[in-house]
């Protein structure tokens, strides 16, 4: 990894510019198996600053149909574009996802226990305090880890996090079906699945032998004819109907106004003006519940800003990824607002 920057190109900003990568050894990371309360979890960390006085880890949280492979665009949109690289990183597969299996207990996988998963793990290599981003599902674990860790936890960063449309939704699937129907749509695709077992799991691969798993997966980005094959592949390998059913289950029972209105960090948001899991409505909820809450909106992206339009994702939770002052990101920022590409950043 590199730790000097260089000036923008045309290939670092141009849609879904890196594929997603599975070599954590390459990264400069390690993969550990962590015991914890909901059984071990498989975690990549590595890239320990030495120097760093707090000993402050960066988290990376994955949300449902993912894994820790889909925190690599970032990971390399740091690596190439800003004055060092990401340090201190410790991005677990959740239970349930990637090579990290289902609590043997389903029943006590909440949205709370996955938080403290988190925290142990964290803990268990030896940080005190962290930085957390998190993406669709694992946002909402950021933000409970938040709650209940506020003086352990210094920054939430939150990538199309799903929250109080997704929790409706959850709640009220038929009267409130026009909230998200996208999301509502696929929830009951994936509880169906979910009846035939693993059988369910061999179908989506099936889909994706077959060349068809692309155009089904339309909603969720604004350009799928343009996203690297390694994407669609992922989704293909992580479609896990249990999994994504049990996710949204316990999303449905979380009360989030009540736990969020007690996060202190700040809290920076960051989505796609196509994403077809975040309403305005959400945003502005968010307001509402935590004080020092800020969002950005991508222009010509969809639920997967960091791996669609990686390098703007980076720059919008900035203060996060350099330690530079806030007024003097945004300044930088704003030289570089418009990318070739022609899609822009703004603030809601």
């Amino acid at each position: 990894m590199s730790s000097n920057s260089h000036a923008w190109s045309d290939a670092d900003t141009a849609y879904c510019p890196y594929p997603l990568l599975t070599d954590a050894r390459g990264l400069g990371l390690t993969t550990s198996v962590i015991p914890t309360a909901l059984g071990p979890v498989t975690v990549r960390h590595g890239r320990r600053n030495s120097a760093a006085r707090d000993g402050v880890a960066t988290i990376l949280l994955h949300g449902a149909a993912g894994s820790w492979s889909t925190w690599t665009p970032l990971i390399l949109s740091a690596d190439r574009l800003t004055p060092a690289p990401l340090t201190d990183l410790v991005i677990p597969d959740l239970p349930g996802w990637g090579d990290s299996a289902l609590a043997a207990r389903e029943e006590t996988e909440t949205i709370e226990s996955l938080a403290a998963a988190v925290a142990e793990i964290a803990r268990a290599l030896g940080y005190q305090r962290w930085q957390l981003i998190g993406h669709s599902l694992g946002g909402v674990v950021a933000l409970e880890l938040a709650a209940s860790q506020p003086r352990r936890t210094t920054f939430v960063g939150l990538v199309s996090a799903t929250t109080f449309s997704v929790i409706e939704s959850v709640q009220h699937p038929l009267t409130r079906f026009g909230v998200l129907p996208g999301f509502t749509a696929l929830l009951a695709v994936m509880r169906v699945l979910t009846r035939f077992g693993s059988g369910g799991r061999r179908f989506v691969r099936g889909l994706h032998r077959l060349g068809v798993l692309r155009p089904l997966v339309t909603p969720l980005f604004s350009r799928v004819d343009e996203i690297d094959r390694s994407v669609v592949a992922a989704l293909a390998a992580e479609a896990r109907p249990r999994s994504f059913a049990l996710a949204a289950h316990r999303a449905g029972r979380y009360d989030a106004a009540q736990r969020w209105a007690s996060i202190q960090c700040e809290v920076r948001s960051v989505h796609g003006d196509r994403d077809v899991f975040v309403t305005v409505g959400d945003d502005q909820l968010m307001h509402e519940v935590i004080p020092a809450y800020e969002v950005t909106i991508l222009a010509d992206t969809g639920h997967f800003s960091h791996i669609e339009h990686p390098v703007d994702a980076l720059f919008a939770l900035r203060p996060w990824s350099t330690g530079r002052d806030h007024n003097e990101t945004d300044e930088t920022y704003t030289r570089q607002q418009h990318r070739p590409d022609g899609a822009a950043r703004r603030k809601a």
